[in-house]
């Protein structure tokens, strides 16, 4: 009598008889987790200084340079807008700015398609960069040496949080790629 092999019924995502990826989770996780980055300034976090990375931002630079094809480009006005409304930024640098940082990152993409994590992170640091210089100018604020000297913790801290974000996202990647049961 033949053995069946118990591995041949399961993959890395879990059993293959009657299963199959939840639609409601491949598109939730990935927008979920931005917007709840997005609702960050609700917390009561004080401070002097902005110090706070923009967690909205890293999951999207995160799940954009992780999972390359799953946000489409013109995500960046729809998670900017939501941003603009939680972030007390003036209303527009979050559409213009996540909108433009979306299009650098597939030019990014288009240039080197094969890449490594050394590079995400760079493309990811000079984004942030950008987002923070970009929202400190839209903000209204005089912008001198000592402003943009301010930023630099913020800047440091973000750069330096986006591998943890990405080990994030990896992590619910496999979530998102669960298999549930079918029914019907």
């Amino acid at each position: 009598m033949e053995q069946l092999n118990p591995k041949s019924r399961s993959d890395a995502y879990g059993s293959r008889i009657n299963r199959d990826h939840s639609p409601i989770l491949i598109h939730l996780v990935p927008w979920g987790t931005i917007l709840l980055g997005c609702l960050l300034p609700f917390l009561p976090i004080i401070s002097a200084i902005p110090l706070v990375p923009p967690l909205g931002l890293l999951f999207l630079l995160g799940w954009r340079l992780v999972r390359p094809g799953l946000l489409p480009v013109w995500a960046g006005f729809p998670i900017g807008l939501f941003d603009d409304l939680f972030s007390g930024q003036p209303f527009g640098s979050g559409i213009l700015l996540f909108s433009l940082i979306m299009l650098g990152i597939e030019f990014f993409d288009t240039r080197f398609p094969w890449r490594s994590f050394w590079q995400d992170w760079m493309a990811a640091a000079l984004a942030i960069i950008a987002y923070l210089v970009g929202a400190a100018l839209f903000s209204g604020a005089d912008i001198g040496l000592i402003a943009l000297a301010s930023i630099g913790p913020q800047a440091l801290l973000s750069i330096l949080a986006f591998p943890v974000i990405a080990r994030i996202i990896g992590g619910l990647d496999r979530l998102r790629l669960l298999r549930v049961r079918v029914l019907g």
